[in-house]
C-alpha cells in the first residue's frame, strides 16, 4: 500500500507546482496590474488605427452555425477514412468483406446524413 502511493508522490508534487504557479501569476498579475494607470484611452478598443464604431460583435444567422456543423461532421468522416485507408491492403487479405462492408454501411450511413440535410434545405443561405 505504501509503495502505491510512493508512486504518486510525483504526481501530487507537479499538481502543487502546477497550482502555485497559477495561483503566483494571478496574484503577481493583480499586484503589478494595480501601479498602471487606467485610462480611457487604454481602455478602448484597438482596431488597427481606426476608431472603433458600433458594437464590437454581430449577431450571425443560425444558418451559419448549422453550415459550420455540418462541415465539421463531413470532416471528421473524412479524418475516419484515413485509418481505414491505411489499413485496407493489409486487411484485403485477410477480411475483404469485413473491411469493406464496414466502410460501406459507414458512408450509407452518412449519405443518409446528407441527403437528410439536402431536404431540409441546409445548405440553402438564403433560406
Amino acid at each position: 500500500m505504501e509503495s502505491q502511493l510512493h508512486e504518486y508522490l510525483a504526481v501530487l508534487i507537479l499538481f502543487l507546482v502546477a497550482a502555485g504557479f497559477a495561483g503566483g501569476s494571478l496574484i503577481l498579475s493583480v499586484v503589478i496590474g494595480k501601479r498602471g494607470r487606467i485610462t480611457l484611452v487604454k481602455d478602448s478598443a484597438y482596431e488597427c488605427g481606426m476608431l472603433p464604431v458600433g458594437e464590437g460583435s454581430s449577431r450571425l444567422s443560425v444558418k451559419f452555425y448549422l453550415v459550420a456543423m455540418l462541415f465539421i461532421l463531413f470532416d471528421i468522416e473524412v479524418v475516419f477514412l484515413y485509418p481505414w485507408a491505411v489499413v485496407y491492403k493489409g486487411m484485403l487479405a485477410e477480411n475483404a468483406s469485413l473491411i469493406f462492408g464496414a466502410m460501406i454501411s459507414f458512408l450509407g450511413i452518412l449519405f443518409v446524413g446528407y441527403i437528410y440535410a439536402v431536404k431540409k434545405k441546409a445548405f440553402d443561405w438564403k433560406g
